[in-house]
């Protein structure tokens, strides 16, 4: 986004945070040369004094994705405390208002800066990540259901990050505080990403596999599957815990016969699964923030009527 190109608020909000906004793309490449680096590394013999090769790869990329998580949140708390919140708090906003500026567009043009710079900011750090990913895909920890690459490997992330920049311009306007309204948005984004992310795994229903017969063993879905829970099935029907028969027997493979169970059961998500659980979740999170954006400008003009 050029500055030679934007004209009234827009402009203005691009020159009044224009150092937050060059941070977004000096993070983007710090993060592509320190991921180049830690996959050359993992590649470099050097790597064996880790124990494996791809050691540094690893936690750096663990450490990644945890930190991608709280992107939403600071992207919400910087468009509801500096954005937002610190103009109303100083009253610099009548400033915007005496230029032929109406209070919609001064608070539109905000939202537009941030919501821009949130999608191709989040887009650019997931790239960067899928780069590190690459080579760890599958293992411990990396798996497409884990917390962290589910997230910045699909496109919840771009929603979570543009549900922050609206929940920030409504909490921006309510509380008036810049930090009282930075905590505030930090926090409702985050508890929403947390009961979402409980939820996501009861969107689609999950798919089961049953094996008769206690001494056989429990049944194994697909290596690329998320299980969810495994347990044994009575002749009936019936489920149970998978440490029932060893409460009452002292064995696994032996239970007692008033139990009546008849062999295993796993319910587990397939890989294929991912997609689909993605669209829904984006969705529901892209409601909530247009939910959101649209409690903004009715606070707005509640105020300024």
């Amino acid at each position: 986004m050029s500055v030679l190109t934007l004209k009234g608020p827009r402009w203005v909000t691009v020159r009044q945070h224009r150092r937050a906004l060059w941070a977004l793309p000096a993070a983007v490449a710090a993060s592509l040369g320190v991921v180049v680096a830690l996959r050359w590394w993992a590649g470099n013999p050097a790597g064996l004094l880790w124990n494996v090769p791809d050691g540094p790869l690893r936690v750096g990329m663990e450490y990644a994705g945890m930190a991608m998580l709280f992107l939403p949140l600071l992207l919400g708390a910087f468009v509801a405390g500096p954005m937002v919140a610190r103009e109303l708090e100083s009253g610099t906003y009548r400033l915007a208002l005496t230029q032929s500026a109406t209070p919609r567009a001064w608070l539109a043009s905000k939202i537009t800066v941030a919501g821009v710079a949130a999608v191709a900011g989040s887009a650019a750090l997931a790239g960067v990540y899928r780069l590190g990913w690459a080579p760890l895909e599958g293992t411990y920890q990396f798996s497409w259901a884990d917390r962290g690459p589910y997230e910045v490997l699909g496109t919840v992330l771009v929603a979570y990050c543009l549900l922050g920049v609206a929940v920030g311009a409504l909490v921006g306007q309510l509380v008036r505080r810049t930090l009282a309204a930075m905590a505030v948005t930090g926090l409702v984004t985050g508890l929403v990403m947390a009961l979402l992310g409980a939820l996501r795994w009861s969107i689609l229903p999950v798919r089961t596999l049953t094996a008769s017969g206690v001494g056989n063993g429990v049944p194994m879905p697909p290596g690329d599957s998320l299980m969810m829970d495994t347990g044994l099935v009575t002749a009936s029907g019936g489920r149970l815990p998978e440490w029932t028969c060893f409460a009452r027997s002292g064995s696994l493979r032996a239970c007692p016969e008033d139990l009546n169970v008849a062999g295993w059961y796993v319910d587990y998500h397939p890989a294929a699964h991912y997609w689909p659980t993605q669209s829904i979740e984006t969705a529901v999170v892209l409601a909530l923030a247009a939910l959101a954006l649209w409690a903004a400008f009715a606070v707005l003009r509640a105020r300024h009527r």
